[in-house]
């Protein structure tokens, strides 16, 4: 990867969602979605990775629907905050990001806006207690080990408020995601706040214990999204238009019995796991298709709107010094494309 400038590293030790911290930008893989020849238009480039909304996209690459619909795209696949950067750096012309995590790149200078809501996390963002523990509240005055400043973090802020309770009426330890399995086992860590498939790994090394909270139980918390770059977005609007309707079409693939076994196994096989196994994953992550988004793009306070989740991040991240001073929430997200769909 090219190196990193210092308006980048909050964009590093944020990084949501169960991604490596590898910053190192991968080769251009070759079985992307790229369409592009001579007669064409340039590809838009679209950097993806290892969340179960975002592989959902493997499902319209290896079916050719983008190149069915007339666009010229291509898909890189990439670590998590690799992604990021290479946004940042203007490599690619979007990425998959969480809301939260677009906050950070508006703060470092990119403009990315958010124009797609691919999912919200509905199970997969867990906060497991060991036995004896069986409720938020029974966490006062415990140790709780979390990457702090992730979005699991959040997920515990929220539980805790949610059941009268503070951030401040617990013991945080400070540790790397996957690292939190063996810190649970030991004798001075009573709960840990974590995402899939860590979880699953930390629940197998303590017997007995059991997840007390989930994201599950605050929908909305944190939306994963398309945001693209500001500049870039300008004459290709209609475009846009057809991915996201690709996108529509790849959502009801996903959830109709008939075809969901099939884009599991698809889904699986971009991320070498068993799709038994993937199974669960899919399952703790809530796809939003076009009416889906229609909703969530309506502007209002609460966490069913992408606006109210993002201004409730936004004061999250300035809290716990991601960056000092609120970004511009409104100027981070376009719903103008969404709305145009008919």
């Amino acid at each position: 990867m090219n190196k990193i400038s210092l308006a980048l590293l909050p964009i590093l030790t944020i990084s949501l969602f169960g991604c490596s911290n590898n910053a190192e930008v991968p080769k251009k893989e070759t079985n992307a979605s790229t369409t592009e020849s001579s007669n064409t238009k340039p590809a838009i480039t679209i950097g993806y990775s290892d969340w179960p909304g975002w592989v959902a996209w493997q499902v319209a690459i290896d079916k050719g629907w983008l190149k069915d619909a007339g666009v010229n795209v291509d898909f890189k696949w990439f670590d998590y905050s690799a992604s990021l950067s290479a946004f940042s750096a203007n490599q690619i012309d979007a990425v998959m990001v969480t809301n939260g995590d677009n906050l950070v790149i508006n703060s470092g200078g990119t403009k990315g806006v958010v124009i797609l809501a691919t999912d919200y996390s509905a199970g997969n963002d867990v906060i497991i207690a060991k036995p004896g523990i069986n409720n938020i509240n029974d966490l006062k005055g415990k140790s709780v080990a979390l990457e702090q400043g992730l979005v699991d973090h959040l997920l515990l802020t929220t539980a805790l408020e949610k059941n009268g309770a503070k951030i401040s009426d617990v013991k945080i330890t400070n540790s790397a995601t996957n690292e939190l399995p063996q810190v649970f086992a030991t004798p001075s860590v009573d709960a840990i706040a974590v995402w899939q498939p860590v979880a699953n790994q930390a629940l197998k090394a303590v017997s007995g214990s059991k997840i007390i909270f989930s994201s599950k139980d605050q929908p909305g918390l944190i939306y994963d999204t398309i945001s693209v770059n500001k500049a870039k977005l300008a004459g290709h609007e209609e475009e846009w238009k057809k991915i996201i309707q690709v996108w529509d079409k790849t959502v009801k693939y996903i959830n109709d019995p008939k075809t969901h076994d099939d884009a599991v196994k698809i889904m699986a096989n971009r991320v070498g796991v068993n799709p038994n196994q993937y199974e669960q994953f899919v399952g703790g992550t809530h796809l939003l298709d076009i009416a889906a988004n229609k909703k969530v793009f309506i502007k209002a306070q609460g966490l069913d709107s992408i606006y109210g989740s993002t201004y409730n991040v936004n004061k999250f991240n300035v809290t716990n010094g991601i960056y000092k001073a609120e970004v511009d929430a409104d100027q981070t997200i376009d719903s103008n494309i969404i709305s145009s769909i008919n």
